[in-house]
């Protein structure tokens, strides 16, 4: 590959975690070699997890490397301006083969003020579900911070929590402030804002493998959580060929592209794209050239690099900054 910019892909950063199983390895093909494996962190410049690529002139580079040489063609200009030379998006795929702790994420404010971070609000795609998996998104009826401490100290915070049986090709969104758990049995697409503060409420009293259990951040919490009732499952349409819009948020967009034939893409410049794959492969076509890409692979797509081609026989999400 001799022109400087093409979809690029990295190697995966894989996170052991005390929920995790081997479904990252058996549906994707991940390299993880730990029965516990978690997360595959798939495109990160998160400080100490910095994404490398793997193929092509840029091939052994970190993407931060890459971004600090060429913001705006990496970026765009338009996320470059705004985010200055930050990558200000996470991607990941989730196995959880046992219940996530419960857990919040602060917003922008609070997160800038105490850990000089972004704040969390995420998106979730169910890729596989188990029967009668769950989730937990926020509470059954508007709360309070009182009610919630009450039911947290006598361990019965579950009352309060909305918990939801989930499908393959479930969208929820989550703002920051919502109370969430990822539950057992899924295997979860992940999309955030580039940060990792998260204030853990309940783990269910869990030990590891030394008998520990795992730190709660209860106080920090509280002036976090949003109290009230929040809708967080997200409809959409499922037009063949087109990119079907699920989440429209200030922080991202993610589209729904159920592939069958050809799509021509024109970009204007202004944010880099991002395509996950969670179902099936497909081709990218550029200056003459051809990638391709299977369930599991995600790949960025420089802004620089604003006319390319996809086919094949996909579902897969596209996001990028509006």
């Amino acid at each position: 590959m001799s022109n400087t910019f093409y979809p690029l892909q990295f190697h995966p950063i894989l996170k052991e975690r005390i929920w995790g199983g081997e479904k990252l390895k058996t549906l994707f093909n991940k390299p993880i070699t730990s029965k516990i494996t978690g997360e595959s962190w798939e495109l990160s410049t998160v400080e100490g997890d910095v994404s490398v690529v793997t193929q092509g002139s840029f091939a052994g580079k970190s993407l931060s490397a890459v971004i600090e040489e060429f913001p705006n063609e990496i970026l765009g200009a338009a996320v470059h301006e705004k985010f200055g030379k930050q990558f200000p998006l996470l991607f990941k795929f989730l196995d959880a083969r046992e219940d996530l702790s419960i857990q919040v994420h602060p917003n922008d404010e609070l997160a800038k003020k105490r850990h000089n971070s972004f704040g969390k609000t995420e998106m979730w795609y169910v890729m596989q579900a188990d029967k009668d998996a769950r989730i937990i998104v926020g509470f059954k009826e508007d709360s309070s911070k009182e009610e919630y401490v009450e039911n947290l100290e006598n361990k019965t915070l579950l009352s309060l929590l909305d918990s939801v049986t989930v499908n393959v090709g479930d969208v929820f969104f989550l703002e920051t402030g919502t109370v969430h758990a990822i539950g057992a049995g899924l295997v979860i697409a992940e999309i955030q804002q580039t940060s990792d503060i998260t204030y853990r409420l309940y783990d269910f009293d869990r030990k590891d493998a030394n008998g520990n259990t795992r730190e709660l951040h209860v106080e920090l919490a509280l002036d976090a959580i949003n109290y009230n009732k929040v809708e967080t499952k997200k409809e959409y349409t499922t037009t063949i060929d087109q990119s079907n819009t699920m989440v429209d948020c200030p922080y991202f967009t993610t589209n729904f592209i159920p592939l069958k034939n050809k799509i021509n893409v024109k970009k204007d410049g202004a944010s880099f794209t991002v395509y996950m794959c969670v179902e099936g492969s497909f081709e990218i076509e550029f200056e003459g050239q051809k990638l391709s890409y299977k369930k599991g692979d995600t790949v960025l797509i420089p802004a620089a690099l604003n006319e390319f081609g996809i086919s094949g026989n996909a579902s897969i999400l596209e996001i990028y900054i509006s």
